[in-house]
């Protein structure tokens, strides 16, 4: 029997005191024990805090970037042995994917991120800085910094790997270190995608702890510098929050009922319409329904009602149930005989309100010992009275179960959807772009994600129940109000937004990124001559002068096409409020500018990738002079070969106006 491990301190703990039993959920044979009374969590707080923190926060952005993806190439290098475990969780092969490659998938996607959107550096800037003075002497910018606490994940039984992968991705990207709690039933998958992280050698000591089993009363010690994400039902949300000290930040991803609509734009005949029945049937077998994701209501013209009906149970009797490690077996049990028993118990107060026209236990023959084995068939009940109902609308059963509910027309569908009172996602189908329109409007408010699938996108699209790393997922109302993932804004949840105020070279000393007004250097030889590494923030190139005549003018519209009024009618000109007469053209401006800034001869500068933030300040007119300071305005390392320089591009006129102002992104050698 495997004594499941908890990581404490640097070092593994078996399971001693109170341990508490793990069963094959396919088979019911107890084949490990988890949790130890004696664990000292508190100690775990202080060595997180002490020891893992500093460690994460000395690391930049980009180091801590590149962590991710060596954790994830090494996870995806021995997920076969996570796949192999997980069939003890109930749960077949396809659902293994969705559990193990999802979750390390979400760290390449923070690696990525971290390397393409944030600094090389420890502070994140938040927007642009904020002159406060007359002269741009003084100012503020917003900016990130790292919390100096502990992350404390606590998560659900149905995904052991992928639950813990999202929540640590952004926190050791934010440069927290993470305690992570998983659900008994399932932590032997999670204990073992932990030592496989901590063999890959690339975690400092302290940045990953874990607790299989009770935490005692070791939540107690956490103050407000740390977090507490959970993940679970809303009644132990409240249980962990309400004992949680004043202060710390919490957040839960809980109940959720989501649901679908089919749109009313949707006939038998059309694409969509197996569509739908794809998602339908995929969302309830997938895991056995066990995802905080899953389609839990479907809204239904009143005309498709039956044709649904009737095609879902062809589907879903297809469906062979049983033992995950079984040939030919499609959808695995729930975690756990007393989850199987809460799913039909939930079922059963839906059958109050609803008839049950495919699946249900009676008669159910599962591939496997249907007494010890946490089998549940499909159960898909038809509620005629939605407007009446309750129980429907307000009962999560955690397993293959779905309700489909008539509708009249698009705002009684969107009326039921929100009856949901919050969910992660709801789902749409439909081809047309007024009915989305409608829709997002309408349930916007009441759900963290709205996914729309028809024959354009279905293709590409990635599934009702799969929350993508890229975009928030949690959702108000029942649903926890938490939002994990997003991306960036992830990270976000585990730093601190602080406003810095000084002057300009305060500014750039602390962000790091050139902020306009602050001290310029001027050096010996051209800048983009100059390799990626030796390039410092602030270092500007003022070019020569140029005048800009008629001549450019009409030559730059004839040969680019551009004979806009502006550029070549001095009487319609000079009747645009903009134009005191004829002018020359942006972009002749930009060309012009180029050709004052560019060094020809072969260097470092690899590519010009592109512009952000144009703005035309002022016409230039023909006999008027641009000159250019081009400053080193931020750097990020793109691999070892190259990074990406950012150039403040300033141009003036003879009097010392600016013109136009740019940023110029460049890739330059290391």
């Amino acid at each position: 029997m495997q004594r499941i491990g908890s990581f404490a301190k640097g070092v593994w703990v078996e399971a001693g005191p109170g341990a508490r039993p793990v069963a094959d959920a396919a088979t019911g044979e107890v084949i490990a024990e988890a949790g130890n009374d004696m664990l000292d969590v508190a100690g775990m707080v202080a060595y997180a805090r002490e020891i893992g923190g500093p460690a994460l926060r000395a690391m930049d952005f980009h180091d801590r970037a590149r962590m991710l993806k060596a954790l994830a190439l090494h996870l995806n290098a021995h997920k076969q042995a996570l796949y192999d475990l997980s069939f003890t969780t109930g749960a077949t092969l396809a659902d293994h994917g969705f559990d193990v490659d999802g979750g390390i998938g979400t760290l390449f996607v923070f690696a990525s991120k971290g390397r393409r959107e944030m600094p090389e550096g420890h502070v994140l800037v938040d927007g642009a800085w904020e002159p406060l003075g007359k002269t741009g002497a003084f100012g503020g910018q917003h900016v990130y910094t790292p919390r100096l606490g502990v992350a404390f994940h606590i998560n659900a039984f149905n995904f052991p790997v992928w639950g813990m992968l999202e929540k640590i991705a952004p926190a050791f990207l934010a440069g927290v270190p993470s305690i992570v709690k998983p659900a008994t039933a399932t932590a032997h998958v999670t204990e073992l995608c932990v030592r496989l992280m901590l063999e890959a050698g690339v975690l400092p000591d302290g940045a990953l702890q874990l607790v299989t089993g009770g935490v005692g009363d070791g939540l107690a010690v956490l103050g407000p510098q740390d977090a507490v994400t959970f993940t679970g039902s809303a009644a132990t949300a409240g249980v962990v929050q309400g004992g949680l000290p004043r202060g710390v930040p919490f957040t839960a991803e809980q109940d959720s009922l989501n649901a679908s609509i089919l749109g009313p734009d949707v006939t038998v005949e059309s694409p969509e319409f197996e569509i739908a029945v794809k998602e339908i049937t995929r969302e309830m077998t997938t895991k056995a329904g066990q995802k905080c994701t899953a389609i839990r209501r479907v809204m239904v013209p009143e005309p498709l009602l039956q044709p649904l009906v009737d095609r879902l149970s062809s589907q879903l009797s297809k469906v062979v149930v049983g033992d995950p490690r079984a040939e030919g077996v499609r959808m695995g049990s729930v975690v756990s005989l007393s989850q199987r028993q809460d799913v039909l118990e939930k079922a059963a107060l839906i059958g109050r309100e609803a008839e049950l026209v495919c699946g249900g236990q009676e008669g159910f023959a599962p591939v496997g010992d249907a007494e010890k084995g946490a089998f549940v068939a499909p159960h898909l009940f038809v509620c005629n009275d939605p407007d009446g109902a309750e129980h429907v609308h307000g009962t999560e059963a955690f397993g293959p179960v779905s309700t489909l509910m008539p509708y009249r027309d698009l705002g009684h569908a969107i009326a039921l959807t929100n009856r949901g009172a919050g969910s992660l996602v709801a789902s749409l189908v439909t081809h047309s772009g007024d009915v989305a329109r409608e829709v997002v409007q309408g349930i916007g408010a009441w759900h963290g994600r709205v996914y729309v699938n028809n024959r354009d996108s279905a293709k590409e699209a990635t599934g009702h129940g799969a929350p993508m790393p890229h975009l928030t997922h949690g959702g108000p109302g029942r649903a926890g109000g938490g939002e994990e993932l997003g991306g960036i804004r992830a990270v976000k949840h585990y730093m601190q937004r602080v406003a810095v105020q000084g002057s300009p070279d305060i500014l750039t000393a602390v962000t790091g990124r050139y902020v306009s007004g602050a001290t310029k250097t001027a050096q010996e030889g051209h800048p983009f001559q100059v390799r990626f590494g030796d390039l410092k923030i602030g270092r500007t190139l003022t070019t020569e002068t140029r005048e800009i005549t008629l001549d450019d003018i009409e030559h730059f519209a004839e040969f680019t096409g551009d004979t806009f009024y502006a550029h070549m009618d001095e009487e319609a000109a000079k009747r645009n409020p903009f134009f005191p007469g004829r002018v020359a053209h942006g972009y002749l401006i930009l060309s012009f500018a180029a050709g004052l800034f560019v060094e020809p001869n072969e260097g470092p500068v690899l590519a010009n990738t592109g512009l952000d933030s144009l703005r035309f300040l002022k016409p230039v007119s023909p006999g008027d002079s641009i000159v250019v300071d081009l400053t080193v305005m931020d750097k990020k390392s793109r691999n070892d070969d190259y990074g990406e320089v950012r150039w403040h591009a300033s141009v003036s006129n003879q009097n010392g106006d600016a013109v136009a102002e740019y940023e110029l992104l460049t890739m330059v050698a290391k």
